[in-house]
């Protein structure tokens, strides 16, 4: 069935109209007038376990364009670097990590930080967390995508974007973020559940791929080296230091309920990871010779009819925007909170959550400006993993496990060492680029020198405390 050009503008942009008025509705449902900080920040404390899968898988997810980039670029090597350690640094943090967030009755990490260590320790830890886990490679994914589809300039998309993933968060808080999610956790699974079986029933099956692809694409490095599959390795232990993760733990029910819900996430990560490195495999085989970045959405305009299409977008969008409202939240509650709210006056404040409020715009503005500084999704993700895990896993582990807790004074000395060498080493590679590609000292990432220098400062200290 053929359709006009403006039937198909029609057909695409139906589901997205019906897709915005659902996220306000539902973002807004969540906002109550009379919420103290326990309602606004953790929802009271009462997430359910089909609530707390939806959030998790939803928001973890957000770097959808990303994932297509690595998969056009890299082939199946994208299920060793982007999920298989995610999966094993996720059941770590079920079994190690989730029932204790639970049973602590903090709402951040830095209340952690606060806690076992001093204020020193809790604020360069919150300043630390507020950066790494800006919303900015998200936020640049989704002005991606309304660039194609409302066709306006980048900046425009970037402005309409990020006022747009805050708007319902300011006024509900967590609860509105949770609501959301629940929607947006479907639409991702329909969106390429379709894409899938078009892809399926086009000229190529799927026994076909296989030979349709080169070697690189079929191997399992990719053509990465192994010293950068290692480095994407450990990167995945952000799970342990993810302020969303232990939002969610948090705001749990139960102990139980945490542990039960991300040991589940993992399993549909799993079934979502076949759906979108199948899916890509077929970009590079029928799309050659395009922006990596734009696999996803160029593929869906090539195998899909109208509707289907608008169906994919919002689907996309929805998974973009899952952990855009989660990441500025996070990170604004991280500002607001344990930054704003630990080196100021917020007693003056009549709404005792306005501090977290400010935080909101601020950090939506920096996000903004750190896309401007690095427009790349795959940069953002390795540059901001490599500088900030090494100095905050040590240290946050530290303060859960007590066998492992060193001084104040050290931690803290960890902690900047960590990430003033690792910030070394990148702006060393930076300053020494070959074809746009970084040229790090003795051929060594970033991420390395910083965590050695950690695990050194850590274990001298509990050697001695050992000896004492």
């Amino acid at each position: 069935m053929k359709f006009s050009p403006n039937d198909e503008l029609l057909y695409n942009f139906l589901p997205f109209l019906v897709y915005l008025a659902l996220l306000l509705y539902l973002g807004f449902s969540g906002r109550n007038k009379d919420s103290d900080e326990n309602e606004y920040l953790l929802g009271s404390r009462s997430l359910t376990l089909p609530a707390f899968v939806a959030t998790l898988v939803a928001t973890w997810y957000g770097g959808i364009l990303g994932v297509g980039e690595f998969v056009y670029i890299y082939g199946i090597s994208n299920w060793v670097v982007m999920g298989l350690p995610y999966y094993f640094f996720a059941l770590l943090f079920a079994w190690i990590l989730a029932p204790k967030i639970r049973k602590a009755d903090n709402f951040s990490i830095p209340d952690m930080f606060y806690r076992n260590y001093n204020r020193p320790v809790g604020l360069l830890g919150s300043i630390f967390i507020f950066i790494m886990i800006s919303p900015a490679p998200y936020i640049l994914m989704l002005a991606v995508l309304l660039k194609i589809f409302l066709n306006v300039s980048f900046i425009w998309s970037l402005i309409i974007g990020t006022l747009f993933s805050i708007v319902y968060v300011y006024n509900g808080g967590f609860r509105s973020v949770v609501k959301t999610d629940i929607l947006q956790f479907f639409l991702m699974f329909i969106a390429f559940i379709i894409l899938f079986i078009y892809l399926i029933r086009s000229d190529i099956s799927l026994f076909d791929l296989p030979v349709a692809l080169d070697k690189k694409h079929l191997s399992i490095n990719g053509g990465l080296s192994w010293q950068e599959i290692f480095v994407w390795f450990s990167i995945a232990s952000w799970t342990f230091i993810d302020p969303g993760f232990h939002q969610r733990c948090a705001a749990a029910k139960t102990p139980q309920t945490a542990r039960k819900a991300i040991i589940i996430s993992v399993g549909f990560w799993f079934v979502f990871d076949m759906l979108t490195t199948a899916s890509g495999l077929y970009a590079v085989v029928l799309l050659p010779d395009i922006n990596p970045l734009m696999s996803f959405p160029l593929l869906a305009q090539a195998v899909l009819p109208p509707f289907f299409q608008g169906i994919f977008f919002v689907g996309l969008t929805a998974i973009i925007m899952s952990t855009v409202d989660s990441y500025t939240f996070l990170s604004a509650l991280t500002l607001g909170r344990d930054i704003i709210g630990h080196i100021s006056l917020c007693e003056k404040f009549k709404d005792k959550n306005m501090p977290v409020k400010i935080g909101l715009l601020i950090s939506a503005a920096a996000a903004v400006l750190l896309i401007l500084l690095i427009p790349s999704v795959i940069k953002l993700w390795y540059t901001l993993g490599s500088l900030f895990i090494p100095a905050l896993l040590l240290p946050l582990l530290g303060s859960y496990f007590e066998k492992i807790r060193i001084s104040n004074r050290l931690t803290l000395f960890a902690m900047t060492g960590g990430f003033v060498i690792s910030f070394a080493a990148f702006l060393w590679g930076e300053l020494h680029q070959f074809d746009s590609f970084a040229q790090y000292l003795w051929n060594i990432e970033p991420f390395f020198p910083g965590l050695i220098f950690s695990i050194l400062v850590y274990s001298m200290a509990i050697l001695k405390n050992r000896t004492v």
